[in-house]
């Protein structure tokens, strides 16, 4: 499992280095119950035991959704990966790319944490304030190796939602996707978008 991991993230890494975050710097915030932290270990919960569960990437699929939807900001997430011209979409097509990169990135976490082996996910209690926003640091340790996993989060209603992913740390996982659309966006428009994302998730899961 850590392997699939760690090939996962450098392949982040390498499309979206030119967005880095520097968040140590920030004071945390000073609460008995953070409910950003909160979100995000209830999620680690479930990543966990989809992981123990083993089995095929569609059974981890269908485990892990209801979770990825209560704890990410999924249309938010959607806006940010396609970039300014999704404003400007129709309903319709808002409706289909996010349901599609709704779809992806739980089939993504289902593909690449595929199996137990003691791994331990640790989050910090306190998020870090930025403005309007608040991070959560957390890190996956492994038999071999601790990745670092951040996450961005804002409020919706009276939760906090994560809107972007950092891996190793500072690497924003909505920069890279902005970056693998940008040329099928380009050439294909909202409806060329949905069908390749739609395309890559039937992949995974096959």
């Amino acid at each position: 499992m850590s392997r699939i991991l760690k090939s996962f993230a450098v392949a982040l890494m390498l499309a979206a280095a030119p967005a880095a975050l520097t968040i140590s710097a920030q004071p945390a915030q000073a609460q008995a119950a953070d409910a950003s932290a909160a979100q995000v270990q209830g999620f680690y919960d479930t990543l966990t035991a989809a992981m123990k569960m083993g089995g095929s990437a569609k059974g981890r699929y269908d485990k892990l959704r209801p979770a990825v939807e209560k704890a990410f900001d999924m249309p938010a997430m959607t806006a940010t990966a396609v970039g300014p011209s999704f404003a400007a979409m129709s309903d319709a097509d808002k409706k289909a790319l996010t349901e599609a990169f709704t779809r992806m990135t739980v089939a993504n976490y289902a593909k690449s944490f595929d199996s137990f082996s003691g791994e331990k996910f640790t989050v910090e209690p306190a998020s870090i304030a930025r403005g309007s926003d608040r991070f959560v640091k957390s890190t996956m340790k492994t038999s071999s190796e601790t990745i670092a996993f951040n996450y961005r989060t804002h409020q919706v209603g009276s939760d906090w939602k994560i809107t972007d992913v950092y891996l190793a740390g500072n690497i924003s996982q909505m920069a890279q996707k902005r970056s693998d659309f940008a040329s099928t966006l380009a050439s294909g428009g909202a409806s060329g978008l949905t069908k390749r994302i739609n395309a890559l998730t039937d992949q995974m899961l096959g």
